[in-house]
């Protein structure tokens, strides 16, 4: 699979704000620290590829995983049972490329409570549109996911998402022109 570098250039002042049926969550991107994987979180933004998009991964006290397109045409319902089966095939989806992982050249990749992460397969350089949020703190995951924001509000609303619930749409403030 092709490796995309993105066109957007991260200003490091673009603040995501994921929209989703529990509430809103709010997060301050790196992309200082992690500007390929910011520039293309917010291209897949700007386009609404996450809109209609269920989490798909629930772990307590570990994360809440969204970005898999695949889930975007099943329920809510379907999601949050098919979520239990290790044979749904849930997280397997993607945009069609991969991009680089910046965990050994971000100075920022802490995986605190409520970071914003790259998830990625077992391979290098294999992220693509899948995310997580931190349940607490990760740190386990610090020399091998990307951490490309920290949570600024809705921490509230993270610790209520569960598998099948709805990324309603992800708006990007103080973007560049």
């Amino acid at each position: 699979m092709a490796v995309y570098t993105p066109e957007y250039q991260p200003t490091g002042e673009e603040v995501a704000v994921i929209k989703t049926n529990k509430g809103d969550v709010r997060v301050k991107l790196d992309g200082a620290g992690a500007p390929v994987a910011v520039g293309n979180f917010v291209e897949l933004a700007q386009k609404g590829y996450y809109d209609g998009i269920k989490f798909h991964r629930y772990v307590p006290g570990f994360v809440i995983q969204g970005g898999d397109p695949n889930t975007r045409d099943l329920t809510r319902e379907d999601v949050a049972t098919m979520a239990a089966s290790p044979m749904s095939r849930l997280g397997t989806g993607g945009p069609g490329y991969t991009i680089i992982d910046e965990y050994r050249t971000n100075p920022h990749n802490v995986h605190e409570d409520g970071a914003l992460a790259m998830a990625r397969t077992n391979m290098p350089n294999s992220g693509g549109s899948q995310f997580y949020l931190c349940l607490g703190p990760q740190h386990n995951l610090d020399s091998g996911y990307t951490v490309f924001g920290q949570t600024l509000d809705g921490f509230d609303v993270i610790k209520e998402l569960r598998a099948g619930d709805e990324i309603l749409g992800i708006d990007i403030e103080n973007e560049a022109e």
